[in-house]
């Protein structure tokens, strides 16, 4: 495995112009973990740690990132099915669900999620769609209850349930509650109604149809992740970081990376490759395959985002 200071020593040593090579060191890697596995491989991180306190709308999952993903996907050969690799806080659950059902419709559901360290939120949710999650004892998911307004969704409805019960219990000692109970308005109470249907049922059919598929007591099997993830009041933080340990309670097929150590290394060498780019560039989103294609949103100009498309270098000084 290559760590962090090997990979940045890596890129200095092999570059031969003023600009690091950061896209051939990345691609490299990509390239051997391709070679051990036969699978293709995609890439997906988000710099939202290497750039805390920018505000960039591509480090999260969005409708934005889909022309990136198509490229990435295009000249693949599908029949090798898919290792998708997910470094990402989350995003919006209706992208999601258009880049599980595209991802899914091309690779006919063989398709692996990798998770060398953190995939939250909607990443989690991308990674349940799949037939496989891959993790390290590093690695985390999270919970995938909604979060409406900048609030859990089930957040909101519980405080809103504990007003009315308080009230009718008690409407004098209620009327403390008045200033809270304004700001939830009817349409707030159904948007949290829905988001929580939405997410529990697209999640619930992922399940069910690819990584419990054939198994008698699928449904079962799926509501036991569900009640367990997408609940607030179980998780308590919506940045609740879930461990393999706690990943295979739920039954989920999730293999140790340590079991294997060849591929172990090789998926921390492309994490470790990624992390320097994302720490040294203003790379802030990179979506990238094994064969050179990539899709890169930079945070030097951010009212006027830049992209590279295809094989261009990210260049630095």
């Amino acid at each position: 495995m290559a760590n962090w200071s090997e990979i940045l020593n890596e890129i200095v040593a092999t570059s031969t112009t003023p600009n690091k090579d950061f896209d051939g060191v990345r691609k490299k890697y990509l390239e051997k973990l391709f070679q051990l596995t036969g699978r293709n491989v995609i890439a997906i991180y988000s710099g939202w740690l290497q750039k805390q306190g920018i505000r960039n709308p591509y480090f999260s999952i969005n409708d934005a990132l889909m022309p990136g993903l198509m490229a990435a996907v295009n000249k693949l050969d599908k029949s090798k099915g898919l290792d998708l690799i997910l470094h990402t806080p989350g995003g919006e659950i209706n992208a999601t669900e258009q880049i599980v059902f595209y991802l899914r419709k091309a690779f006919k559901d063989d398709i692996r999620a990798i998770v060398p360290q953190l995939a939250m939120s909607a990443g989690t949710m991308i990674a349940l769609s799949t037939k496989e999650i891959l993790m390290g004892l590093y690695s985390s998911l999270g919970p995938i209850d909604p979060q409406v307004s900048g609030a859990a969704a089930h957040a909101i409805l519980e405080e809103f349930r504990e007003i009315k019960a308080t009230y009718a219990r008690t409407p004098k000692e209620a009327a403390a509650w008045v200033p809270i109970l304004n700001k939830y308005t009817p349409t707030l109470i159904g948007n949290c109604e829905k988001a929580i249907t939405l997410a529990e049922s697209i999640v619930g059919t992922w399940l069910e149809t690819n990584m419990f598929a054939g198994k008698k007591d699928r449904q079962l099997k799926a509501r036991k992740v569900l009640n367990a993830l997408g609940s607030h009041k179980k998780t308590l933080s919506h940045g609740r970081h879930i461990n393999i340990e706690e990943a295979r309670k739920l039954d989920l097929n999730v293999t140790e990376l340590e079991k294997d150590k060849d591929l172990q290394d090789a998926v921390l060498s492309v994490h470790h490759s990624y992390v320097v780019t994302l720490s040294l560039t203003p790379a802030a989103a990179i979506i990238e395959n094994q064969i050179g294609m990539r899709f890169v949103n930079f945070v030097a100009m951010p009212q006027t985002p830049q992209f590279v498309l295809g094989p261009q270098p990210i260049q630095t000084g």
